[in-house]
Parts: C-alpha cells; sequence; structure tokens
C-alpha cells in the first residue's frame, strides 16, 4: 500500500491562507474506477482510496507512514508569488 503526502491546494475563491497549513495522507487506489452501466456513478471496490489523514506538519505525517511501514511519496508544495501593489497603481500612467 502506498501513500503521498501533500498540503492541499485553495480553491480559486479562497485568497487567505487559513488550513494552508496542514498535511494530508492519501493512500493510493490499488485498482481503477468502475462506471455504472445503469446510472453512471462510478464505484470502486477499494476502501483504502477513500481514507485521508490530516497533520499539522509534514513531519508528523512521515512519521506516521514510517511508523506503520506505509511506503509514501511527498509531493512539495508550490509557493506563491505576491506582488505587492497600492491602489493607485491601477491607474497609474505608463506611456
Amino acid at each position: 500500500m502506498t501513500a503521498r503526502i501533500y498540503c492541499p491546494t485553495q480553491n480559486a475563491m479562497q485568497s487567505g491562507t487559513k488550513n494552508s497549513k496542514k498535511w494530508i495522507l492519501e493512500y493510493t487506489a490499488k485498482k481503477a474506477k468502475t462506471l455504472d452501466p445503469l446510472m453512471g456513478w462510478t464505484s470502486s471496490s477499494d476502501m483504502d482510496g477513500q481514507i485521508q489523514l490530516k497533520f499539522a506538519s509534514k513531519e508528523a505525517a512521515i512519521s506516521y507512514a514510517k511508523r506503520n511501514n506505509v511506503a509514501f511519496e511527498v509531493i512539495e508544495p508550490k509557493t506563491r508569488k505576491i506582488k505587492i501593489k497600492s491602489y493607485a497603481d491601477v491607474f497609474a500612467y505608463r506611456g
């Protein structure tokens, strides 16, 4: 059983950094999902793909995986580049 450890990204409607400090350990699915022919729903018989464990730090998630002999890969988060602007820069003339 393998797992991936990552820091979840904010959705497009969020600009703040709340809840961006937590790390998630998520098991990868062993079997592919199947499509139900009648309803069109996707389903899987693999229950490990539904497990998500939340941790306060990356080190805590890694130590949990090592304690429980779970193979893992760490996906580092991408950092945001913030351009500091003032409101007056919107109307500034740059000819």
